[in-house]
């Protein structure tokens, strides 16, 4: 039988410098809870490292996680990468780290960029500016994450920044993705009216969080069998009555 899941799929931790200081992991599952949000996705600026306590955190709640990153790619288009399992994600991470250049992080420009553990106590201080693009192009990155089984998603197309549309002028039919997002200011009647040629694509819609009270402002419906990887994939394809509303 399926069922009704209400995701989040686009949430920026304290990890992200353009995250407030109360995205911390315990404070983002409880705001999932509160908002009634069954499944997150964790999406900081190209890296992953919060992944694996948010995941331990919302499992003790009943949510489900997502881990993954927003990885911009050298034309400065953002995406969403999720990977099923932490050890893929320490493989993405490794292959984010590659790739970024070591920018030097100004905090007072830019924000504070630190990992920290149950307890709320910074372990980590990352000195890499992190929402700098990588050197791949978005066909690498798209190919690198179906490599690992991933699912790829380009982010916010409807944005007049830092979107594909927005850096590349068109979405390629070439390129291959699960979804489209949509930010929380645009309908997807009022998207495919501007961009007729994309009426076909799977869409969903993100609250894009970086602040606490953003946490499910808006989400997308997964209609399962149950929360896995496998079956959001699924319903991202649209297979055997699995599908996604928004």
């Amino acid at each position: 039988m399926l069922k009704s899941f209400s995701a989040d799929l686009h949430i920026h931790t304290l990890l992200s410098p353009c995250g407030d200081l109360e995205m911390s992991p315990i404070n983002i599952v409880q705001a999932a809870q509160t908002k009634g949000i069954d499944i997150l996705g964790i999406t900081d600026h190209n890296s992953t490292k919060h992944c694996r306590l948010i995941r331990k955190l919302a499992k003790e709640e009943g949510i489900f996680i997502l881990g993954g990153a927003e990885v911009t790619s050298k034309e400065e288009v953002h995406c969403l990468a999720f990977f099923e399992s932490d050890e893929i994600l320490d493989e993405f991470q490794n292959y984010l780290e590659e790739h970024l250049p070591h920018i030097v992080n100004k905090p007072e420009a830019f924000g504070y960029q630190v990992v920290v553990d149950i307890d709320e106590n910074i372990v980590e201080e990352i000195d890499t500016l992190l929402i700098s693009a990588l050197d791949v192009s978005i066909e690498d990155l798209e190919q690198k994450v179906h490599e690992l089984n991933g699912i790829f998603i380009p982010a916010h197309v409807n944005k007049t920044k830092n979107s594909i549309i927005s850096q590349l002028g068109f979405i390629s039919p070439d390129l291959k993705y699960e979804a489209l997002e949509l930010s929380p200011h645009i309908s997807k009647k009022e998207f495919i009216k501007q961009n007729s040629y994309l009426k076909d694509q799977n869409y969903i819609q993100s609250s894009d969080a970086h602040y606490i009270d953003d946490v499910g402002l808006v989400n997308t419906k997964f209609l399962i069998e149950k929360r896995s990887f496998e079956e959001i994939k699924r319903a991202l394809k649209e297979e055997k009555g699995r599908k996604v509303i928004i």
